[in-house]
Order: C-alpha cells, then sequence, then structure tokens
C-alpha cells in the first residue's frame, strides 16, 4: 500500500464520511492521513486497527517491564546481593 494514495484533504472526510466507514468496516484499509491547509493533522485507523494497537502497546509494556526485572535482578546479583537457595527456602519456612 503506497501511504500517499492514503493521504486525504479534511474536505473529503467531511464529503465521504460514509463511504469511509463503510470502507473501514469491510475491509482493512489502513491509516488514513487527514490534511488541513495542506498538513497532517490526523491519522484515521479502524477499531480493528486501534485494538490491536492497544494490544500490541500493552504487550511491549509487560515486555519492557520483565526487561527492567531482570536487568536489577542481574545488578543485585553482581553487587552480592542475594541469599543461597537453601537459605531463602529456611527463611520461608520459619513460622511466622
Amino acid at each position: 500500500m503506497d501511504i500517499t494514495e492514503q493521504i486525504k484533504p479534511i474536505s473529503y472526510l467531511k464529503s465521504h464520511t460514509t463511504e469511509i466507514v463503510r470502507k473501514f468496516d469491510e475491509e482493512d484499509a489502513g491509516p488514513m492521513i487527514i490534511t488541513q491547509n495542506g498538513e497532517a493533522k490526523m491519522v484515521v485507523i479502524s477499531i480493528k486497527s486501534y485494538q490491536e494497537s492497544l494490544e500490541q502497546r500493552k504487550m511491549y509494556q509487560e515486555r519492557m517491564a520483565l526487561m527492567k526485572l531482570l536487568a536489577l535482578g542481574t545488578k543485585e546479583i553482581e553487587e552480592g546481593k542475594f541469599v543461597s537457595e537453601e537459605e531463602f527456602f529456611d527463611e520461608m519456612d520459619k513460622p511466622r
């Protein structure tokens, strides 16, 4: 898909709204870039694309959180801030 074919003036959006909605509903039309006075102002996407984008963002955030935890754990190991397996289980077995 050539992105330049998806650049439309705001007047096109106003005059073809029903057609645009139908096209987004029937097929994955890709994003439509709306311009005002020749300058890009907004992007119109289907709800399906929007939901997929939200899911991808959530997965990315979860991956980043995991990477931060792994980096923190690695740093603590390098600094000697850990206990042996035996010490850990002994501590867990203590009554509270």
